[in-house]
């Protein structure tokens, strides 16, 4: 894991270039590329491994919006991606709630989540901050192993995908992947409002000079705490998504690893870029799938990967493209 200093003060490529109408309009012609690939896709690749790109392209989207616009370190985000899985899967297969309904309810559990981790959280800055947050995730990864609504070791296996608002049946890999895309892009043009409006210039401001966004009356520990609310509950609708899309919930996913591994997607996509954690998401999970073959060998070859990353372009890879363009991406 890369220094948290060297991170957390690595000057995002969306901080030095400025907004403006035309990279607006940039923005809307990449997000309306994203649209078309999304509507492509399953016709050339398998939509299973789409869905887990999406899933986890929304985990380091809301990761990014903590790290990148915030400038907070969190290396606990499992617990609310992870809990969210939990709370999802048992809301489908043992209430027999609606999968949005069961969405819904692992999304709420990652933003009670994020309230309460987050009130304690925002007290301390650096790394003392970074170690609370994994103090409190390795909190919520013993919970999970011992409570018995989670099933241990074992998790929550077979869980069914159900039928969207009573109507659609989601068995249909191709019906579940038109749900997870839809949650996708709403998501992120989600981000996308939040990171232009005028709380997120806030947050950048408290990045970049918190001492002076104090002295000019912002009570910085409240948006602090909103920041991080709303990107644990969009790391809870991702969770929650994945668990119906394989139908499981695991320790895995709220494993300390799992927090670590959104850091590097995020890192290697672009660290406070808008499409970054997306290309980030896409590059590991598609190393994980592909290079499977080679076992453990895998997380060296994401290790190289990232230290490469770190060492020739810290902007990450659409961090690099912005400023070859001089564009904000």
């Amino acid at each position: 894991m890369a220094d948290t200093a060297a991170i957390t003060d690595a000057t995002p490529i969306a901080a030095a270039l400025p907004v403006s109408r035309d990279d607006r309009a940039l923005h809307r012609k990449v997000f309306l590329g994203i649209v078309v690939v999304l509507v492509l896709a399953p016709f050339v690749l398998y939509p299973v491994f789409l869905m887990k790109v999406l899933c986890f392209g929304l985990f380091a989207l809301a990761f990014n919006l903590l790290l990148g616009y915030g400038g907070l370190l969190s290396f606990g985000h499992a617990a609310y991606f992870g809990m969210a899985s939990y709370v999802s899967a048992y809301s489908a297969k043992v209430w027999g709630l609606n999968p949005e309904v069961a969405i819904l309810c692992g999304t709420l559990t990652g933003a009670l989540l994020g309230l309460l981790f987050g009130s304690l959280a925002i007290r301390r800055q650096g790394i003392y901050f970074s170690m609370i947050t994994l103090a409190l995730a390795q909190m919520a990864f013993f919970f999970s192993l011992q409570a018995k609504f989670t099933g241990g070791e074992d998790g929550i296996q077979a869980v069914p995908r159900g039928r969207l608002f009573g109507l659609v049946g989601l068995e249909d890999d191709r019906a579940l992947y038109a749900l997870v895309a839809v949650i996708f892009v709403a998501g992120m043009l989600l981000i996308y409002r939040i990171i232009h409006s005028p709380f997120g210039q806030v947050l950048k401001a408290i990045r970049d000079n918190e001492p002076r966004a104090i002295s000019l009356g912002y009570r910085v520990n409240q948006y602090k705490l909103a920041v991080f609310v709303l990107s644990a509950t969009l790391a809870g609708l991702a969770g929650s998504t994945k668990a119906l899309v394989f139908q499981l919930a695991s320790l895995t996913d709220v494993h300390w690893s799992m927090s670590g591994e959104v850091v590097l997607m995020t890192l290697v996509g672009g660290m406070g870029t808008v499409f970054g954690p997306i290309v980030g998401a896409l590059v590991i999970v598609t190393m994980e799938t592909y290079l499977a073959q080679f076992g453990a060998w895998v997380t060296i070859i994401q290790g190289c990967v990232f230290v490469l990353c770190v060492l020739l372009f810290r902007e990450g890879i659409v961090g690099l493209v912005a400023r070859m363009l001089k564009k904000p991406l």
